[in-house]
């Protein structure tokens, strides 16, 4: 299979030759075992799904670890999270940096686990599903924008060329019928694929535990815990409200999006790009794209995401993206209509009016919109964006 490029390989690279533990995570299916094999191909590889190998290093972890003197490339090691205890003793002897590369693809537990077994010796780097630039290196890349929402950002159907909307079907029910019964036990996977489709409904939206509890049929606390489990499979993620102290008006709801808008698309059974040219949902389902866009372009150059916001006051003002880097701010506005209008300059000046330095801490914050237009230009201080030129910025 032929190797792309990935924004992130330097960033991965550079944290080899730091420490001496390097563990890459991200979704299933967003291309680590390609990257790191491509990277690090001098090292031994072992996929720890296979069953041998997964219960070689459960059951013995000094002699599987014995096998590689020099270090090996231990691909989905969430099956084997004991030997992140025993990789300590080791690197702790023998402190080269760069020897063992870890994959996996279960969020939260395993990057605490391996912060907490590993600390000061783990760099930790996250890897996304393509970004659009990355993307184009497909000679059957989308290139309209319904097109590139809808066909999401997996490199799989890219490189095989299958049809996205199948490919992501059968993702989808890999991810219930094996991860989920994984993580936890549930009893009625009907039930967590009718949450799944209900969740899609609301990306780009805040969330109410209780409505979609309700919707759905089960209670609030199998909500949260369900959306713990899509969170830490990497299909969703959360983006915070971002207030000041000061004011009492901002809202304090986080905000929901999917890491890939090709997977709303294909929950709620949109089968074709033009479809989402009309339909309801099509704002949120763009803004949940562009998020995306954004929190890629922030991982993959080893830049934390937990700097994503989003901003609304209970009455009037809501900004769709806020990135807080230091005492600076970047407001963004995200609009899927094509034609630029008036309507869409009236948030940002506004937001720039009500941010006051002394009170904030912050300069003025630099406003950017970002729409599904094709033309560049400058506006009331804004900069107007084309939904394929976010590459340009700096994020």
């Amino acid at each position: 299979m032929a190797v792309f490029k990935r924004v992130l390989q330097p960033s991965l690279i550079e944290a080899a030759h730091q420490l001496p533990v390097v563990l890459l995570t991200g979704p299933r299916q967003s291309g680590k075992t390609t990257l790191v094999r491509h990277c690090f191909s001098d090292k031994p590889y072992v996929n720890l799904e296979a069953v041998d190998d997964r219960e070689y290093a459960t059951e013995d972890p000094r002699g599987f670890l014995a096998q590689f003197p020099q270090g090996a490339i231990l691909d989905e090691v969430q099956h084997a999270p004991e030997l992140l205890s025993y990789l300590q003793v080791l690197v702790d002897e023998n402190p080269t940096s760069g020897q063992f590369i870890l994959t996996g693809s279960e969020n939260l537990t395993l990057s605490q686990a391996a912060a907490q077994s590993l600390a000061g010796r783990v760099a930790i780097r996250y890897l996304m599903p393509l970004s659009y630039d990355e993307l184009q290196q497909f000679p059957n890349a989308p290139n309209t924008l319904w097109e590139t929402v809808w066909s999401g950002s997996y490199p799989r159907p890219f490189q095989s060329d299958i049809s996205p909307a199948d490919w992501l079907q059968d993702y989808i029910s890999t991810y219930v019928e094996r991860d989920v019964r994984r993580l936890a036990a549930i009893g009625d996977l009907s039930t967590f694929q009718t949450f799944m489709r209900l969740v899609a409904g609301r990306t780009g939206q805040e969330i109410n535990l209780s409505r979609l509890g309700n919707d759905t049929g089960v209670s609030h606390n199998t909500i949260s815990h369900w959306l713990s489990l899509l969170e830490a499979g990497f299909l969703i993620w959360r983006l915070p409200p971002w207030f000041t102290n000061y004011n009492a008006r901002w809202v304090k709801t986080p905000k929901l999006h999917f890491v890939d808008s090709g997977l709303v698309c294909a929950l709620l059974s949109i089968r074709e790009p033009d479809q989402l040219a009309f339909h309801p949902l099509r704002g949120p389902i763009f803004e949940t794209w562009a998020a995306a866009e954004i929190m890629k372009h922030r991982l993959h150059h080893n830049l934390p995401a937990r700097n994503i916001y989003h901003l609304r006051q209970t009455r009037g003002l809501e900004v769709d993206i806020l990135i807080e880097n230091g005492s600076t701010l970047t407001a963004v506005e995200v609009k899927s209509g094509q034609t630029l209008s008036s309507s869409f300059f009236k948030t940002l000046p506004a937001l720039a009016r009500q941010l006051d330095e002394k009170q904030t801490g912050h300069k003025p914050p630099d406003l950017r919109l970002v729409y599904g237009g094709d033309k560049s230009q400058v506006r009331r201080d804004i900069d107007v964006i084309p939904w394929n030129r976010l590459a340009d910025f700096s994020w």
